[in-house]
């Protein structure tokens, strides 16, 4: 008997595909187009979410086996999806930002009416949406590549879409580029794993896990880690993410962000957990301190954007450094013996995975309305747009708060179970090896204090005060769909903190699946309402309690004013402005003031570097016009990549010589490449 995930997740997959038929097949009617291929899209994920859902909370997943989606080429190849815990728990990720996403897209896309080609641009984000599902549900490593590739050229097409731009040009290669080097990194791993099992099916791999040979093994580690964390950018091979990110469409930025660097975790929990074995230790370490670094530095570099997506595309690499963390202290438990431990921080992970997906969604679909509306991403020129867009404040105040892992929202639960798992494992590791979780657990610490910084800065800049340019003043809300895609993922984000019990639920057959214990009874008490540490003196806390005390407080002052001020006069006279004749947007904050004290605390890392010009009229004393740019150095960049793409190109130069355009010269090559493959088979 076919289970319910079985009979509806392939309608979900057929959807995608009408989504994109339907856009090519209505690219020269835009309205047409828009509404049929973003419209499908909605439903196709709509249904993939239930279908998901139920697959995980009905216990469908912990019996389903491998099976064929599509015809095999030969025995080896085979297009098969099998539906496990983990793959439904991303497919849920997927899907919910699928749904948000194409309900957004239908009034974003209308911008597109009458210079692009909208069914088109549908059209790439159906297949977007259906190639990065079938990432998660692949049962075979030829399908999971197959998969792979599309979504990255799917995605290329997209941050490419508005190619008439130098930057979308240069931010799309630089992803293509960046994406086929990690590619080829998982072909690799792949072939190592295939010489194990001489298989390509994940069920082979899972099979014989552990079995390589220690050199093997430990190659296999750094092929993946290398190829999946080029995806979801970890530093330092993150440079592509703040310069794709920002200059694809809106809602292509938070799909990117929310979902498809979520494929390289996705990769990482699938190989670390099931294919390689118990991790050695340093595996563990190794995870661990790269997650630590990618929170703090990612962090640390939106704090110096004034571009507000760039701003969110560092974000990116901070919470996959705080995702990371989780992963890597599991796979530290896993090796110590303590699957309790490792499972509770392999669910801290994994719930802000999803976390991460809503709230950044909800950040880059603000972002996206503030740029439709304004028609800048520079928040220097914004300010203001809270009297203007007041509904899209709102939701982009909620996804900073999130964000800023503050109570009761979603970001503050996974955060507070990182916290745990990284505070208990002091007492559980041996050696030395335990003073890193204190150390890991202050650097989450500073990263988050940081980042509630950061989103300070961002929401006050680019919405409260006066505006600063007339594109700012002449902003306007945006229309019901836009508003609709935001308020359906800031829902999830309060229901994500209020209830955290419910989704404890579905991570349950997950944590079952990769670390052998189930940990939800564990970390939650009071009838469901409480959280708690695994150990005994763990801490507990209640997110939905503590907005229960705040709204019981808040009922205080207005009862006060009902009994002492309710017919007291209120009188409205004008802010102070320091004795001038009226504030202007000159006196406010500007983003470049509101972060330079971190830019000198840290002025060892962004080794920043000023510019003031000035003109005078008359007098040296009196200037005129004072220009002044800041500027902090982007190390990775100038440091390592400069230099290795000026290497790359002179050792390229100096290989030219050999395409001399000789038949001859080209039959020599081949027949010393013979020669050198029959003396290596010898």
């Amino acid at each position: 008997m076919q289970s319910f995930s079985e009979n509806w997740l392939p309608i979900g997959l057929a959807g995608y595909v009408a989504g994109v038929v339907a856009g090519l097949l209505f690219s020269r009617n835009s309205r047409v187009a828009n509404y049929l291929s973003f419209g499908l899209g909605a439903v196709a994920a709509l249904v993939s979410l239930v279908a998901c859902v139920q697959g995980l909370v009905g216990g469908e997943a912990l019996v389903s086996q491998t099976r064929q989606l599509l015809p095999s080429l030969t025995p080896i190849i085979r297009f098969s999806i099998r539906l496990d815990p983990l793959g439904l728990f991303f497919g849920v990720i997927v899907s919910l930002l699928g749904v948000a996403l194409s309900i957004y897209s239908l009034g974003y896309a209308r911008s597109f009416y009458g210079h692009k080609s909208v069914g088109v641009f549908g059209a790439l984000f159906n297949t977007l949406l259906l190639a990065t599902t079938l990432v998660f549900l692949a049962g075979n490593a030829f399908f999971f590549l197959l998969a792979w590739e599309i979504m990255a050229l799917s995605a290329y097409c997209l941050v490419s879409f508005e190619h008439e731009r130098e930057d979308a040009r240069r931010g799309g290669v630089l992803f293509f580029v960046m994406s086929h080097l990690g590619t080829a990194c998982l072909a690799l791993g792949f072939l190592l794993l295939f010489q194990n099992a001489n298989s390509y099916e994940f069920d082979s791999f899972r099979a014989l896990s552990g079995q390589l040979e220690p050199g093997r093994r430990n190659a296999a580690f750094a092929l993946f880690l290398l190829g999946f964390g080029l995806k979801a950018g970890i530093v330092p091979l993150h440079i592509w993410l703040p310069v794709a990110h920002p200059v694809a469409p809106s809602n292509v930025s938070a799909l990117m962000s929310g979902v498809i660097i979520k494929t390289g975790i996705y990769g990482l929990a699938r190989v670390f957990f099931e294919f390689l074995g118990t991790p050695p230790q340093w595996w563990g370490v190794t995870v661990l301190t790269i997650g630590v670094v990618s929170a703090v530095l990612g962090v640390l570099y939106a704090l110096m954007e004034h571009d507000l997506k760039r701003l969110l595309a560092y974000h990116s690499i901070e919470n996959i450094g705080i995702i990371l963390m989780g992963l890597g202290a599991s796979m530290m438990f896993l090796q110590a013996r303590h699957p309790l431990l490792a499972t509770m921080a392999l669910i801290a992970g994994l719930y802000h995975t999803m976390n991460h997906a809503v709230f950044k969604g909800l950040l880059f679909l603000g972002a996206g309305a503030v740029l439709q509306a304004a028609g800048t991403r520079n928040m220097e020129d914004l300010g203001g747009l809270i009297h203007r867009m007041p509904k899209t404040a709102m939701c982009f105040l909620l996804g900073a708060v999130a964000i800023s892992a503050l109570p009761p929202l979603n970001g503050f639960v996974s955060e507070w179970l990182t916290y745990q798992a990284l505070l208990q494992g002091f007492s559980v590791t041996p050696g030395l090896i335990r003073v890193l979780f204190p150390l890991s657990g202050a650097m989450l610490a500073l990263t988050g204090a940081l980042a509630a910084a950061c989103f300070v800065k961002a929401f006050g800049i680019t919405f409260l005060a006066q505006p600063r340019s007339g594109h700012a003043r002449q902003a306007r809300e945006v229309s019901s769909p836009m508003l609709a895609g935001q308020g359906l993922l800031a829902a999830v984000c309060v229901l994500l903190g209020l209830a955290p019990s419910l989704f404890l639920r579905v991570l349950d057959p997950v944590g079952r699946q990769l670390a052998g214990v189930a940990a939800r009874d564990h970390l939650v008490t009071g009838s469901g309402w409480v959280l708690s540490g695994v150990a005994a003196g763990g801490g507990t806390v209640s997110t939905a309690g503590m907005t229960i005390l705040a709204l019981c407080l808040c009922a205080v002052p207005l009862a006060l004013w009902w009994l002492l001020a309710r017919r007291a006069r209120t009188r409205i006279g004008p802010s102070w402005d320091c004795g001038l004749k009226g504030l202007t947007p000159q006196m406010e904050y500007t983003a470049t003031g509101f972060s330079k004290p971190i830019r000198m605390i840290f002025k060892a890392l962004f080794r920043p570097r000023r510019e003031v010009q000035r003109e005078y009229d008359f007098s040296p004393y009196f200037a005129t016009t004072v220009r002044f740019e800041s500027h902090v150095e982007e190390i990775f960049e100038t440091r390592i990549y400069r230099p290795l793409n000026w290497l790359v190109l002179a050792v390229s130069r100096r290989l030219r010589a050999l395409q001399a355009g000789s038949i001859q010269a080209y039959l020599i090559y081949i027949f010393i490449t013979l020669l050198a493959l029959l003396f290596w088979t010898l």
